[in-house]
């Protein structure tokens, strides 16, 4: 019997940066994010001769080891190791495990914490653990925060859990997520008019977060301003999409991307203003990049009859225009019989 699991990746609208510790402890945080039609894959065979196998398609990496052997952080597949060491899965009769996203890291979609979320769904029903949506998501955050030490916010990891559009409110004892309840004629308009295009390049947020932390520690007042201002439009752009108004939810992401780069420097780069500069040039309503920043996809808001101009726009610059639906499920773990 073989488990599989998938988790989606996720567009984030505003609030990023606001649920990066210690923000969401000292003065609470809150995001506006919603999952999309693509996801992190995992796959789990039991094996009885006591061998750990981890392969990895995007990396091409496969690594194996007995259920004695110690399993060392040392960069390769620790998300993995991670999963099994923490939940308990060394002390088995061995297994396969096979992993793949349709994203890589460092592109903004939140695909790293999905992998960590399909990992704690596929070990977790592995080792028979009856863990609800909040206890995936704080496991998959404290095993890829605090264990492996991977910065970042607490966001992607309860978008991966819970799919589909939320308001996910962060405090400092807990966090709550609040669904949405998007009709579907806006989720419609929404898929018709938004853009997904690669930005050509991605990069590691490591060290955006840490500047970004390191500003708000040393209260920095263009860091302080931009965590509040995103705090409040993840508010506002909320209250858009329940009002159905559209133009004004495009234009307050503009708004919410000049909020952003306010967090840090190191958010932005003289490519992505261009390309940003002419997607306005061409229709874009508004926009931002996806994720912390640096690279990876921008995401970008275009009344319907200027979408394709964006699109070919950005095109010429290198960008890669993706297509892209809602997903409304968030982890999804099931068996099958592979015989």
């Amino acid at each position: 019997m073989t488990i599989r699991a998938k988790a989606p990746l996720r567009i984030s609208f505003a609030g990023g940066g606001t649920d990066v510790s210690p923000y969401p402890e000292n003065e609470g945080g809150c995001v506006l994010n919603a999952t999309i039609n693509k996801f992190a894959w995992g796959s789990l065979r039991p094996r009885g001769d006591g061998k750990i196998r981890i392969e990895s398609l995007d990396l091409d990496l496969s690594l194996s080891y007995t259920v004695d052997s110690p399993l060392l952080y040392d960069g390769q597949l620790d998300l993995a190791k991670a999963a099994i060491l923490k939940l308990g899965a060394q002390d088995s009769s061995g297994l396969d495990v096979f992993l793949h996203s349709d994203a890589p890291p460092g592109t903004g979609l939140g695909s790293s914490s999905a992998l960590m979320v399909t990992l704690v769904g596929l070990v977790g029903t592995f080792k028979n653990l009856p863990l609800t949506n909040y206890e995936i998501a704080h496991l998959a955050y404290t095993l890829e925060r605090q264990e492996l030490g991977i910065k970042g916010g607490l966001q992607d990891q309860y978008a991966a859990a819970f799919g589909g559009f939320n308001f996910i409110e962060f405090g400092k004892e807990r966090a709550i997520v609040n669904p949405l309840r998007i009709t579907q004629d806006i989720l419609n308009e929404l898929e018709l008019n938004l853009l997904l295009c690669y930005t050509g390049a991605t990069r590691s947020s490591d060290h955006i977060i840490e500047d970004q932390t390191r500003r708000y520690g040393q209260g920095e007042e263009d860091t302080l301003e931009g965590l509040r201002t995103q705090k409040q439009l993840a508010v506002e752009i909320k209250n858009m999409l329940l009002q159905r108004r559209l133009n004004d939810f495009g234009a307050l992401l503009h708004i919410a991307w000049e909020a952003k780069k306010k967090l840090s420097p190191k958010i932005s780069s003289a490519r992505i203003e261009e390309m940003y500069a002419e997607a306005r040039k061409h229709g874009a309503l508004g926009g931002k990049i996806t994720g912390a920043g640096g690279g990876g996809y921008m995401l970008l808001y275009c009344r319907f009859e200027s979408r394709h101009k964006v699109a070919e726009a950005l095109r010429k610059m290198g960008g890669v225009p993706t297509e892209f639906a809602f997903e409304s499920h968030g982890l999804q773990t099931w068996r099958v019989n592979e015989a």
